[in-house]
């Protein structure tokens, strides 16, 4: 995120424009970024507690009562978020794309912005 946000800095700096395409799609990307991050680790910090208990149960005789399969097969709901926590968080890295590809492409540059304010009070 801190990289992101790096980026978010440095474009319109490194292209000589006043601001980003859309404040809206950065926060859009933010949100994205966060929820996408959040689904993915919840899903896998719940597998981990599920397939420990399941590995730790044993039966009266000491032999394990679920095999690695059926622990991999009970997994696979958390698997299902994870997918769905990466694909939130690579369509917001398609957004930043779009903006940062607008940004360079079009925009206001710092020297229009600069010339805005002293059109107006002539």
């Amino acid at each position: 995120m801190i990289s992101i946000g790096a980026v978010y800095h440095m474009i319109p700096k490194l292209f000589g424009k006043a601001k980003m395409y859309s404040t809206g799609l950065i926060n859009l990307h933010f949100w994205m970024a966060t929820i996408g991050t959040v689904l993915y680790i919840v899903s896998m910090w719940v597998n981990g507690i599920l397939q420990g208990l399941m590995w730790r149960a044993v039966n009266q005789d000491g032999t394990l009562t679920y095999s690695f399969v059926q622990a991999m097969d009970a997994s696979h709901p958390g698997y299902l978020v994870r997918v769905i926590g990466g694909a939130i968080f690579l369509a917001g890295m398609f957004v930043m794309a779009y903006n940062v590809w607008q940004t360079v492409r079009g925009g206001s540059s710092v020297e229009a912005a600069d010339a805005e304010p002293s059109a107006q009070t002539a």
